[in-house]
C-alpha cells in the first residue's frame, strides 16, 4: 500500500542534493521541459490531422501545451483535498498544497515527448519494420537473431510512452548523463505502463502497454525505488502505477477526446450544430456543480462566430470534466493506493454518463477514420519503414559497406553511440533515436531525398 507522505521526492535522478531557490525543483522540471529540444520538436509532430496549410488545428506541441494546462488544475483541485488529511506545517502538506499542481504539469508536458513522426502510424510503422523483417538476413544472420526475447520485445513493439523515459533519462552522446535530470516525483507521472514489454496483458490498463526499454531497466528501478512504487511480479517486471500517473492520464484523455471534436469543426468534418448539441448534451448530463445547461446555452447563442462558439462550449466541457475526474479520483482513492484500480478516470465516466459514450462513438466514426488521417497514417508507414530499411542494417553489419557509412554518417552527433558498442540491441537503439526525434517534414524529406525522388541541395 502506497502512502501520499512516501510517494513524492524533491530529488533529481542521479542527485539527492535538494536545490534552493525562487523556484522548486518541481517548477524548474516544467521548465527544463518547456526549454528542451525534444519538447520543441513537437511542434512539427502529428496529433490527429495532417498539420494543415491555412487552418490551424492542433500538433502534439499545442496539445501538450493545453494538457498541461488541465493538468495543473487537476493538480490543484486534488492537491487541495490531499492536503486537507495531512498536518499542517509538514513537508506533505505542503507539497499537495502547493507542488501537485506544478508535478502534474510538467508530466503532462512530457507525456508525448517520445512519440514519433506521423502520430500513432509512426509507432506502428516502426513495430511493422521488426516483425515483417524477422527473417532479413543481414550478413547471413536473421534479424530476430540479433537479439534475445525481451530486446526483440521492444523492437518489435515500439511505445512512444518508453520512449519518452529514455529521451528523459539517457545519457545520450556528449549530453548530460541523465538527460534532463527531472526529479523523481515528475518521471513517475508519466509512467502509464509500468512494466516491460514481455509483460503487456490487454486485461490490465497499466500494462495494456509498456513504458520502459530494457536499456531504461535500472532508472525504472530507481525511480520505482525513490517513490515507494511496489513492484507486483519479477518476471516479467510489472510495477504498480504511481497514483499521479491517472491525474496527467486524465488531462491527456481530456484533452483529445473534447479538443480532437474542435478540430473536425474547424476543418469542416463534423457540422456545427453537430458539435454544439453532442456538447451542450454532455454538460448537461455530467452535470457538475456550477454548470447551468440552460444558461450555458443561452451564452452560446449570443456569440456569433460559428469557431468561437464551439471553441467557449469546448471550455466548459473540458471544465465540467476536469471536476468530474477529480472526483472520481478521490472516491477511488484507496483502490489507487494500492495499486488495484484496474480503469482510467475517463473509462470511470464513461461508463457513467451516455453522453460522453456517444461523443466518443461519433469520433472514432467520423474524426478517427476520416479520409484525411487515414492518409497520414498510410504515409507514416511508408516513409518510417523505408529509413528504417536503411538505418538498420547499416547498424548491425559488421563490414558496413560504402554506402551504409554514408548512411551512419548521416546520424547526429548526439546519436552515434554505436560507434562505442557492438552490442546489436544497442545499436538498434541509436536508429529508434534518430527516427522518433524527427518530425513529420524532416523526416517526408530526408525519405525524398534518400530515395531519389529529390535532389537534396546544399544550404
Amino acid at each position: 500500500m502506497m502512502q501520499w507522505e512516501r510517494i513524492f521526492s524533491a530529488d533529481r535522478i542521479g542527485h539527492t542534493k535538494v536545490e534552493s531557490g525562487p523556484r522548486s525543483g518541481f517548477q524548474k522540471d516544467y521548465d527544463r521541459l518547456i526549454f528542451s529540444s525534444a519538447f520543441r520538436r513537437l511542434q512539427n509532430k502529428t496529433q490527429v490531422f495532417p498539420l494543415p496549410g491555412s487552418t490551424f488545428v492542433h500538433n502534439r506541441l499545442t496539445h501538450s501545451l493545453e494538457v498541461a494546462s488541465v493538468g495543473r488544475s487537476l493538480g490543484n483541485i486534488v492537491g487541495q483535498m490531499i492536503s486537507c488529511e495531512m498536518p499542517k506545517e509538514t513537508d506533505s502538506y505542503e507539497f499537495y498544497k502547493y507542488e501537485l499542481a506544478n508535478v502534474i504539469a510538467a508530466g503532462c508536458l512530457a507525456h508525448d515527448i517520445g512519440n514519433p513522426a506521423f502520430g500513432h502510424s509512426g509507432e506502428k510503422a516502426i513495430s511493422a519494420y521488426f516483425t515483417t523483417n524477422a527473417g532479413l538476413h543481414i550478413e547471413g544472420t536473421p534479424l530476430r537473431s540479433f537479439f534475445d526475447e525481451r530486446q526483440w520485445a521492444d523492437l518489435s513493439n515500439f511505445e512512444g510512452n518508453a520512449n519518452s523515459l529514455r529521451i528523459l533519462t539517457h545519457r545520450f552522446k556528449g549530453r548530460f548523463q541523465y538527460g534532463l535530470g527531472l526529479t523523481y516525483t515528475t518521471l513517475g507521472s508519466i509512467i502509464k505502463y509500468p512494466c516491460e514489454a514481455t509483460a503487456m496483458d490487454s486485461h490490465f490498463k497499466h500494462r495494456k502497454k509498456y513504458g520502459f526499454f530494457q536499456s531504461e531497466k535500472e532508472a525504472m528501478h530507481e525511480i520505482a525505488t525513490r517513490l515507494g512504487i511496489p513492484l507486483q511480479l519479477e518476471y516479467p517486471v510489472v510495477y504498480s502505477r504511481h497514483p499521479f500517473v491517472y491525474l496527467v492520464e486524465a488531462a491527456d484523455d481530456i484533452c483529445y477526446r473534447v479538443i480532437d471534436m474542435e478540430d473536425a469543426h474547424r476543418l469542416g468534418i463534423l457540422p456545427h450544430h453537430i458539435v454544439k448539441e453532442s456538447f451542450l448534451d454532455l454538460i448537461e448530463k455530467l452535470k457538475r456543480s456550477g454548470d447551468n445547461a440552460a444558461r450555458i446555452k443561452l451564452t452560446c447563442d449570443k456569440i456569433d462566430d460559428g469557431n468561437e462558439r464551439i471553441s467557449y462550449l469546448r471550455a466548459r466541457v473540458i471544465n465540467s470534466l476536469t471536476a468530474y475526474a477529480a472526483e472520481v479520483f478521490w472516491n477511488n482513492r484507496r483502490q489507487v493506493l494500492a495499486g488495484g484500480f484496474n480503469d482510467t478516470l475517463l473509462d470511470v465516466i464513461e461508463t457513467e454518463c451516455d453522453a460522453f459514450s456517444a461523443v466518443m462513438a461519433l469520433s472514432n466514426e467520423k474524426i478517427y477514420n476520416h479520409d484525411t488521417v487515414l492518409e497520414i497514417e498510410i504515409a507514416g508507414y511508408n516513409v518510417m519503414a523505408e529509413l528504417l530499411q536503411l538505418f538498420v542494417p547499416a547498424l548491425l553489419k559488421e563490414a558496413p559497406d560504402h554506402k551504409d557509412k554514408k548512411i551512419l554518417k548521416l546520424f547526429p552527433m548526439q546519436y552515434r553511440e554505436f560507434e562505442q558498442t557492438k552490442i546489436p540491441y544497442e545499436r538498434a537503439m541509436n536508429a529508434f533515436d534518430v527516427i522518433s526525434g524527427m518530425t513529420d517534414l524532416f523526416a517526408t524529406e530526408l525519405y525524398r531525398k534518400l530515395k531519389g525522388i529529390d535532389i537534396p541541395q546544399h544550404r
